[in-house]
Protein backbone atom coordinates (compact mmCIF):
# COMPACT_ATOMS: atom_id res chain seq x y z
CA UNK A 1 0.00 0.00 0.00
CA UNK A 2 1.44 3.12 -1.19
CA UNK A 3 2.62 5.46 1.79
CA UNK A 4 1.26 8.66 2.56
CA UNK A 5 2.00 11.35 5.46
CA UNK A 6 1.04 11.32 9.05
CA UNK A 7 -2.03 13.65 8.74
CA UNK A 8 -3.40 15.98 11.51
CA UNK A 9 -6.77 17.92 10.79
CA UNK A 10 -7.34 21.18 12.62
CA UNK A 11 -10.37 23.20 12.77
CA UNK A 12 -12.17 25.59 14.43
CA UNK A 13 -15.87 26.14 14.68
CA UNK A 14 -19.02 27.67 16.75
CA UNK A 15 -20.91 25.64 19.24
CA UNK A 16 -23.57 24.99 16.17
CA UNK A 17 -20.87 23.80 13.97
CA UNK A 18 -19.91 26.52 11.68
CA UNK A 19 -16.76 27.36 10.76
CA UNK A 20 -17.44 30.85 8.97
CA UNK A 21 -19.94 33.61 8.58
CA UNK A 22 -22.49 34.49 5.79
CA UNK A 23 -21.10 37.59 5.07
CA UNK A 24 -17.89 38.96 3.79
CA UNK A 25 -16.98 39.54 7.53
CA UNK A 26 -14.38 36.96 8.87
CA UNK A 27 -15.70 34.95 11.86
CA UNK A 28 -12.73 35.15 14.48
CA UNK A 29 -13.22 31.21 16.21
CA UNK A 30 -9.74 31.17 17.74
CA UNK A 31 -7.85 33.44 20.86
CA UNK A 32 -4.75 34.32 21.36
CA UNK A 33 -3.92 31.06 23.26
CA UNK A 34 -5.17 29.00 20.55
CA UNK A 35 -3.14 30.57 18.19
CA UNK A 36 0.02 29.78 19.98
CA UNK A 37 -0.53 26.15 19.85
CA UNK A 38 -1.57 26.10 16.64
CA UNK A 39 1.69 27.81 15.30
CA UNK A 40 3.34 24.73 17.64
CA UNK A 41 1.40 22.51 15.54
CA UNK A 42 2.49 23.90 12.66
CA UNK A 43 5.87 24.10 13.46
CA UNK A 44 6.17 20.26 13.92
CA UNK A 45 4.70 20.02 10.87
CA UNK A 46 6.71 19.27 7.07
CA UNK A 47 3.40 20.60 5.04
CA UNK A 48 0.49 22.76 5.86
CA UNK A 49 -2.46 21.91 2.99
CA UNK A 50 -5.48 24.40 2.73
CA UNK A 51 -7.94 24.68 -0.30
CA UNK A 52 -8.04 27.49 -2.88
CA UNK A 53 -11.36 29.06 -0.95
CA UNK A 54 -9.45 29.52 2.04
CA UNK A 55 -6.66 30.67 -0.15
CA UNK A 56 -8.58 33.08 -1.89
CA UNK A 57 -11.27 34.53 0.74
CA UNK A 58 -8.67 34.38 4.33
CA UNK A 59 -5.17 35.62 2.31
CA UNK A 60 -3.57 33.09 4.89
CA UNK A 61 0.10 33.17 5.25
CA UNK A 62 0.71 30.26 6.92
CA UNK A 63 3.55 31.30 8.99
CA UNK A 64 5.14 29.89 11.98
CA UNK A 65 4.68 32.87 14.33
CA UNK A 66 6.75 32.36 16.99
CA UNK A 67 11.02 33.13 16.57
CA UNK A 68 12.29 30.32 18.86
CA UNK A 69 9.65 28.06 16.78
CA UNK A 70 11.51 28.80 13.73
CA UNK A 71 14.66 28.74 15.21
CA UNK A 72 14.71 25.30 16.28
CA UNK A 73 13.47 24.39 12.76
CA UNK A 74 16.39 26.14 11.20
CA UNK A 75 18.36 24.38 13.41
CA UNK A 76 17.22 21.04 12.60
CA UNK A 77 18.21 21.66 9.29
CA UNK A 78 14.75 23.12 7.83
CA UNK A 79 13.07 25.94 6.42
CA UNK A 80 11.26 28.75 9.15
CA UNK A 81 8.35 27.69 7.91
CA UNK A 82 6.85 24.22 6.57
CA UNK A 83 6.03 23.69 3.01
CA UNK A 84 2.79 25.59 1.79
CA UNK A 85 0.29 23.46 -0.15
CA UNK A 86 -2.90 24.22 -1.96
CA UNK A 87 -5.59 22.24 -4.26
CA UNK A 88 -7.92 23.70 -7.03
CA UNK A 89 -10.00 22.58 -9.74
CA UNK A 90 -10.07 26.17 -11.64
CA UNK A 91 -6.46 27.44 -10.95
CA UNK A 92 -7.97 30.76 -10.40
CA UNK A 93 -5.42 32.04 -7.63
CA UNK A 94 -3.78 35.45 -7.70
CA UNK A 95 0.08 35.22 -7.19
CA UNK A 96 0.40 38.32 -5.11
CA UNK A 97 -1.81 36.36 -2.48
CA UNK A 98 0.49 36.08 1.03
CA UNK A 99 0.34 32.51 0.43
CA UNK A 100 2.82 32.56 -2.35
CA UNK A 101 4.83 35.73 -1.45
CA UNK A 102 5.43 35.25 2.17
CA UNK A 103 7.76 33.14 3.72
CA UNK A 104 10.85 31.27 2.48
CA UNK A 105 9.77 28.01 1.85
CA UNK A 106 8.72 25.92 -1.17
CA UNK A 107 4.52 26.01 -2.34
CA UNK A 108 3.35 23.37 -4.17
CA UNK A 109 -0.48 24.06 -6.06
CA UNK A 110 -2.07 20.56 -6.57
CA UNK A 111 -4.35 20.68 -9.80
CA UNK A 112 -6.98 19.87 -11.80
CA UNK A 113 -5.73 18.22 -15.11
CA UNK A 114 -7.26 20.25 -17.22
CA UNK A 115 -6.40 23.45 -15.47
CA UNK A 116 -2.59 22.62 -14.88
CA UNK A 117 -1.42 25.08 -18.22
CA UNK A 118 -3.27 27.77 -17.32
CA UNK A 119 -1.76 27.16 -13.37
CA UNK A 120 1.87 27.07 -14.68
CA UNK A 121 0.90 30.11 -16.69
CA UNK A 122 -0.29 32.08 -14.06
CA UNK A 123 1.29 30.66 -10.75
CA UNK A 124 4.40 28.83 -12.37
CA UNK A 125 6.97 31.49 -10.72
CA UNK A 126 5.78 31.57 -7.30
CA UNK A 127 4.91 27.71 -6.94
CA UNK A 128 5.07 24.10 -8.71
CA UNK A 129 2.32 23.42 -10.18
CA UNK A 130 1.43 19.73 -9.80
CA UNK A 131 -1.12 17.58 -11.57
CA UNK A 132 -3.37 16.61 -9.26
CA UNK A 133 -5.93 14.18 -11.53
CA UNK A 134 -8.60 14.43 -12.64
CA UNK A 135 -11.11 14.71 -10.69
CA UNK A 136 -8.25 15.61 -8.19
CA UNK A 137 -8.20 13.02 -5.60
CA UNK A 138 -6.43 13.69 -1.52
CA UNK A 139 -5.17 10.04 -1.43
CA UNK A 140 -2.93 11.05 -4.74
CA UNK A 141 -1.90 14.22 -3.42
CA UNK A 142 -0.91 12.56 0.01
CA UNK A 143 1.27 9.96 -1.79
CA UNK A 144 2.83 12.69 -3.85
CA UNK A 145 3.15 15.14 -0.53
CA UNK A 146 4.90 11.71 0.83
CA UNK A 147 7.13 10.75 -2.22
CA UNK A 148 7.89 14.59 -1.61
CA UNK A 149 9.63 14.00 1.83
CA UNK A 150 6.58 14.87 3.36
CA UNK A 151 6.70 12.81 6.72
CA UNK A 152 3.93 15.03 8.79
CA UNK A 153 1.00 16.96 6.74
CA UNK A 154 -0.98 19.73 8.60
CA UNK A 155 -4.60 20.23 7.15
CA UNK A 156 -6.34 23.99 7.94
CA UNK A 157 -9.40 23.72 5.57
CA UNK A 158 -11.70 24.76 4.65
CA UNK A 159 -14.70 22.63 4.51
CA UNK A 160 -14.55 20.95 1.64
CA UNK A 161 -10.94 19.86 1.65
CA UNK A 162 -11.37 18.13 5.71
CA UNK A 163 -14.58 16.49 4.13
CA UNK A 164 -12.59 15.18 1.26
CA UNK A 165 -9.56 13.96 3.78
CA UNK A 166 -12.16 12.35 6.15
CA UNK A 167 -14.58 10.99 4.05
CA UNK A 168 -11.15 9.54 2.60
CA UNK A 169 -9.92 7.59 5.36
CA UNK A 170 -6.58 10.09 5.00
CA UNK A 171 -6.97 11.42 8.75
CA UNK A 172 -4.65 10.28 11.82
CA UNK A 173 -5.79 12.83 14.20
CA UNK A 174 -8.46 15.75 14.27
CA UNK A 175 -8.25 18.57 16.28
CA UNK A 176 -11.44 20.29 17.10
CA UNK A 177 -11.59 23.73 18.57
CA UNK A 178 -14.93 24.94 19.74
CA UNK A 179 -15.58 28.75 20.56
CA UNK A 180 -18.26 29.50 22.76
CA UNK A 181 -20.92 31.05 20.39
CA UNK A 182 -23.61 30.34 17.82
CA UNK A 183 -23.86 31.16 14.31
CA UNK A 184 -27.46 30.41 13.65
CA UNK A 185 -27.37 30.68 9.70
CA UNK A 186 -27.56 28.12 7.09
CA UNK A 187 -26.16 29.68 4.91
CA UNK A 188 -22.66 30.01 6.67
CA UNK A 189 -19.74 27.35 6.38
CA UNK A 190 -20.11 24.30 8.08
CA UNK A 191 -17.21 22.26 9.88
CA UNK A 192 -17.95 19.31 7.02
CA UNK A 193 -20.43 19.10 4.05
CA UNK A 194 -22.21 15.76 3.52
CA UNK A 195 -20.67 12.53 2.94
CA UNK A 196 -19.72 8.71 3.86
CA UNK A 197 -17.52 8.99 7.05
CA UNK A 198 -15.62 6.00 8.32
CA UNK A 199 -16.97 7.46 11.87
CA UNK A 200 -20.34 7.02 12.12
CA UNK A 201 -22.73 5.69 15.62
CA UNK A 202 -21.42 2.42 14.64
CA UNK A 203 -18.31 3.20 14.90
CA UNK A 204 -17.16 6.14 17.26
CA UNK A 205 -14.07 8.26 16.70
CA UNK A 206 -11.91 8.06 19.74
CA UNK A 207 -11.99 10.94 22.02
CA UNK A 208 -8.01 11.05 23.08
CA UNK A 209 -7.96 14.60 25.36
CA UNK A 210 -10.14 17.50 25.70
CA UNK A 211 -8.18 20.86 26.84
CA UNK A 212 -9.41 24.23 27.89
CA UNK A 213 -7.85 27.08 26.53
CA UNK A 214 -9.18 30.60 28.17
CA UNK A 215 -12.62 30.31 26.33
CA UNK A 216 -12.37 27.85 24.05
CA UNK A 217 -12.15 24.11 24.24
CA UNK A 218 -10.07 21.52 22.36
CA UNK A 219 -11.72 18.47 21.35
CA UNK A 220 -8.21 15.86 20.52
CA UNK A 221 -9.59 12.74 18.32
CA UNK A 222 -7.61 9.60 17.40
CA UNK A 223 -8.81 8.55 13.94
CA UNK A 224 -6.48 6.06 13.21
CA UNK A 225 -4.28 3.70 14.66
CA UNK A 226 -1.15 5.99 13.75
CA UNK A 227 -2.25 8.10 16.21
CA UNK A 228 0.80 9.79 17.77
CA UNK A 229 0.34 10.52 21.37
CA UNK A 230 2.82 13.31 22.14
Amino acid sequence: MPERPYTLLSCGMSIDGYIDSATDERLVLSNDLDLDRVDAVRADSDAILVGAVTVRNDNPRLLVRAPSRRAERIARGLPPTPIKVTVTSRAELDPCAAFFVTGDTEKLVYCLTDAVAEARCRLGAVATVVDGGRPIEMCRISEDLRARGVRRLMVEGGGKVLTQFLTAGLADELHLVVAPFFVGDSRAQRFVGDGRFPWNPDRRAELAEVHRLGDVVLLRYALSDRFDQD
